[in-house]
């Protein structure tokens, strides 16, 4: 099973890539995870995440790109896996697809968590992570209409999306996910 998990800020993009990786056992590919751990470590790469984080902008596609390939690649990741934050772009998925064609697969589907901004806001008040700050919030949450609805037609137009109500109980989430899943 290939998967990528997308969503808002808060919307449980996290806690659903987990629980799927688990069912499925196969690795939850968190580029959040990966790019907060940079910026901890104080790496060139983590200050390049920060600077873009703090002004509430993406991280740029090439820097994505090249990461997922590698990490794509990985032995652990050769029967499936679930990315969470990634892509967040048109151009990421598209890139993402020429890659996997390259070795006969493909993503089975693209699930888009939905949930209403306001929704999102109050969420990310819970969360205490560094790219949570309420302007820069704003700006991610302008930048995800601007950007994921391209990608979002994009897998649709393939029939790989599939939208899932992801503004209620995780198990819920979870249960409505594997019920679409072939």
């Amino acid at each position: 099973m290939r998967l990528i998990i997308l969503g808002g800020p808060g919307s449980g993009k996290g806690t659903q890539s987990q629980k799927l990786g688990e069912h499925f056992a196969i690795p939850w590919i968190s580029t959040g995870d990966v790019l907060r751990a940079e910026i901890a470590a104080d790496t060139q790469l983590g200050q390049e995440v920060a600077e873009s984080l703090a002004k509430g902008e993406l991280v740029s596609d090439n820097l994505m790109i090249n990461f997922i390939k590698e990490r794509l690649q990985q032995p652990d990741a050769t029967n499936g896996w679930v990315l969470d934050g990634y892509p967040r772009t048109a151009f990421q998925a598209e890139e993402l697809d020429f890659f996997l064609e390259s070795f006969n697969t493909q993503v089975n589907y693209a699930v888009w968590l939905e949930v209403p901004a306001h929704s999102l806001i109050e969420r990310s008040e819970y969360r205490a992570e560094i790219d949570d700050n309420p302007e820069a919030l704003r700006r991610r949450i302008e930048t995800l209409a601007e950007t994921t609805i391209p990608m979002l037609e994009y897998y649709e137009y393939r029939q790989r999306l599939l939208r899932i109500d992801g503004n209620q109980p995780p198990d819920d989430v979870k249960r409505d996910i594997l019920a679409r899943l072939r």
